[in-house]
């Protein structure tokens, strides 16, 4: 499936013109159905897709769909040469995520109280975007936040790193006076730096405007200039939206290189893992964020009692893949996401629009 955008959009070291999404779905004897998906990429979609019919779906094919956590386990050890992360992890995260909507439809209930609700109606999101577009001015992007504001959110993200550090001052300070001094002003790097020295020369300069978080400064293996930055800034440091399994994970809350996990349940291994990524970070005093598809994460933020924000993308530009579902999440008043009422994650995909952009047969 690939899904162009209609306007070619940059962050820090790459420019994105389509995205790239596996869809998954799953059917059991008696009629009950689950729903699945991960994000590709902006090239590669089809090696994943090949990676859920020719490696997970052999194992998964005939089990019995309440057993997900031990599938799980079968389908780690049996993968073992090629799932422990990348695009076949993202292919098993693909096909857990499908179980697990499956088990909570055949239960009558919406995800997230079959997961075991920690939340009653809404959860807190914030407002994501701020890309780098051909022609964006710093005014354009501070009315864009204030935009956001003015739907009721008190939290929006935007992307540094792409231009020299006075650009980017110039581009932080707009957004600061836009939303004014209440509302947290996140900042996502998209592993922008390779060295310390130029991650702190950069962040020196955006200090003043009381960013919330810097959000992955380094490439996600770099897990010790996380660490080290953390340590010589009193910016909050968050990353791990790229990681997968719990041993991974484990690195970032042992070095303190994260204060906050944006892990994805879409590239971790799906919704078993990123249970006991969340569990395991609760234990270490970290809250969960979780990174991208807003309408998986409603369902996972508001059953996971460590967990923060939902990433929200207001419209369809950059975040495409809400072109593909038939219903849309939504937003109260305050800037908090309505939880589904719908069975499983409450949505449906759009059948006419996933022909539209189809590569291949998927049903």
């Amino acid at each position: 499936m690939v899904v162009p955008l209609a306007v070619s959009t940059s962050f820090a070291r790459r420019t994105v013109t389509a995205r790239h999404y596996t869809l998954v779905r799953v059917r059991t004897d008696d009629g009950y159905e689950g729903l699945g998906f991960c994000y590709a990429g902006s090239l590669g979609g089809a090696v994943v897709t090949h990676a859920v019919r020719d490696l997970v779906a052999p194992i998964v094919l005939g089990q019995d769909s309440h057993r997900v956590k031990g599938i799980w386990e079968d389908v780690y050890q049996q993968l073992l040469l090629h799932a422990r992360a990348g695009s076949v992890m993202r292919a098993v995260s693909a096909v857990d995520i499908a179980l697990w909507d499956l088990n909570a439809r055949r239960a009558g209930l919406p995800l997230w109280r079959y997961l075991g609700a920690v939340a009653s109606e809404t959860v807190p999101a914030y407002a994501s975007g701020g890309y780098y577009v051909e022609g964006k001015s710093a005014a354009d992007l501070a009315a864009e936040m204030e935009s956001y504001v003015s739907l009721g959110f008190r939290a929006v993200k935007l992307k540094i790193g792409r231009a020299a550090p006075q650009e980017d001052e110039d581009r932080v300070s707009h957004v600061r006076a836009a939303v004014g001094p209440d509302v947290l002003v996140m900042l996502d790097a998209n592993n922008a730096w390779r060295d310390l020295p130029d991650a702190l020369h950069a962040l020196r300069r955006l200090e003043k405007y009381d960013p919330y978080w810097i959000e992955e400064p380094f490439g996600p293996d770099d897990i010790e200039n996380h660490a080290r930055l953390a340590r010589a800034t009193g910016l909050t440091v968050v990353t791990g939206e790229l990681e997968a399994g719990r041993w991974q994970n484990t690195r970032l809350f042992t070095s303190g290189a994260a204060a906050v996990l944006q892990t994805d349940a879409a590239v971790c291994g799906g919704i078993t893992e990123y249970q006991r990524i969340a569990s395991t970070a609760d234990s270490f005093g970290i809250a969960m964020a979780p990174h991208w598809f807003q309408d998986l994460h409603v369902h996972l933020v508001g059953s996971t009692p460590n967990a923060r924000f939902v990433e929200f993308f207001p419209d369809d530009e950059v975040f495409n893949f809400s072109r593909l579902l038939d219903t849309r999440l939504g937003v109260s008043s305050n800037g908090e996401l309505r939880l589904p009422s719908g069975l499983g994650l409450g949505f449906a995909f759009s059948e006419s629009t996933v022909d539209m952009y189809a590569r291949d047969d998927w049903r």
